[in-house]
């Protein structure tokens, strides 16, 4: 292993294009550390090789399935270990049964029931709910002198959406939304009542929707069989992980971009079907998840001139990819006019057998979004100077928005 692996600054994370340039340009893959932590693994950067490894079946997810590979650095152990951290025990199994760290037949186990139930119909439904809830967000939003776009329209809009999807009561949603916010990214001193809250709720609902079936999510699992209820109360919060807060921060860093570029904003105005085109593009430039999960090599063999070991950690800069150069004609451009060809045309949502199944439901809201932003309504403004807005920083990924102060 070399000696000297390349430590990720946010200064290189966030300048996909000169910041990987170093990176890309090795004949194999180099060692990187990734922000926050001090475990290296390779890291995969150029956008046909980012594509490969998300399909090689020798590079795999589930590192207890490496016989012999422990004793190799592990940056995702140390990831998880961070966000578990005092997390009650009898909670964990909850939290730890996320879809992107299982292969194979066990992969495939857990996702064909929420692929089943996860149909075009149920998101075409959601459409309707989405396009009132961010009006009335907006509205109510606009009637004030400066708002924070991402904390009171993006992640309340993606939680409603969630629990909207799931099946939560109306009656219930404030609570439920509560919990949630309590949960996934409110001040954090509430984080474990908020994750009780959920899982408590949760198996009620499920008991529930067994006794009376509804139209929700939790009543086609429970239909299609596929899930134990434990299982169910899991999806719930891979949907509440992968699906308010990536898709929130997205949102606003999306807003943020166009406010960046306005004359992109005022092509949306402009044009009416600019912004269901513009969704793959801002999903591109944006590329919310910066870094993709930890990959193991299940066996010694050669990936993108790399001879890699059994054991031997591979994660792929996804952020990268869709910046590079050899895949995009002026990747650091923003252009909601941008062609793409068969396919997303961008890794955003990952690519292969992990590809994320709320990848439609995402562009629903995102087109939704824009048509309310920047259509219906006049342009959002930044209600502070740009150098003050202000940016957090996560482990293992990089720096996002913590608020975007706008006047509506």
């Amino acid at each position: 292993m070399t000696a000297t692996p390349l430590h990720l600054t946010p200064e290189l994370v966030e300048d996909p294009v000169r910041g990987y340039a170093d990176l890309r340009s090795r004949s194999d893959l180099g060692h990187a550390v990734l922000p926050g932590l001090n475990t290296p693994a390779r890291l995969v950067t150029r956008y046909d090789d980012v594509r490969a490894a998300l399909t090689e079946p020798r590079l795999i997810r589930d590192r207890t399935a490496v016989p012999g590979g422990s004793d190799m650095p592990d940056p995702q152990a140390e990831l998880l270990a961070q966000g578990f951290e005092g997390f009650p025990e009898e909670y964990l199994p909850y939290l730890s049964g996320h879809l992107a760290l299982f292969d194979g037949d066990e992969h495939t186990r857990r996702r064909n029931p929420l692929t089943r139930v996860f149909t075009a119909r149920r998101v075409s439904a959601l459409r309707p709910f989405v396009e009132k809830t961010a009006q009335e967000l907006a509205a109510g939003l606009a009637e004030r002198e400066q708002a924070d776009l991402l904390g009171e329209f993006a992640y309340p809009l993606s939680t409603a959406v969630i629990c909207e999807l799931v099946g939560v009561d109306a009656a219930d949603q404030e609570r439920v939304c509560g919990w949630i916010r309590d949960f996934a990214y409110g001040d954090g001193s509430r984080i474990i009542e908020g994750l009780a809250g959920v899982v408590e709720y949760t198996k009620d609902l499920v008991a529930r929707r067994r006794a009376e079936p509804t139209d929700d999510l939790v009543s086609a699992l429970l239909a299609d069989g596929g899930m134990s209820d434990d299982e169910i109360v899991t999806v719930f919060f891979l949907l509440i992980n992968t699906g308010i807060t990536p898709p929130a921060l997205f949102l606003a860093h999306g807003v943020l971009a166009l406010l960046d570029h306005p004359e992109q904003g005022e092509l949306l105005r402009a044009e009416s079907e600019l912004p269901a085109r513009a969704v793959p593009e801002l999903l591109r430039f944006v590329t919310l998840v910066r870094i993709g999960a930890t990959l193991y090599a299940a066996e010694d063999f050669e990936f993108a001139g790399t001879p890699l070991k059994k054991g031997e950690a591979v994660t792929v800069a996804l952020f990268g990819a869709n910046h590079d150069p050899a895949a995009y004609e002026v990747p650091e451009r923003l252009d909601i006019t941008r062609e793409f060809g068969r396919g997303d045309g961008h890794l955003a949502f990952g690519y292969g057998p992990h590809y994320c199944i709320g990848a439609a439901l995402g562009r629903v809201v995102t087109g939704v979004v824009l048509e309310e932003l920047f259509v219906r309504r006049p342009a959002p403004a930044l209600a502070v100077d740009r150098a003050d807005v202000a940016f957090g920083h996560w482990p293992g990924d990089g720096f996002h928005l913590l608020s975007l102060p706008v006047r509506l």
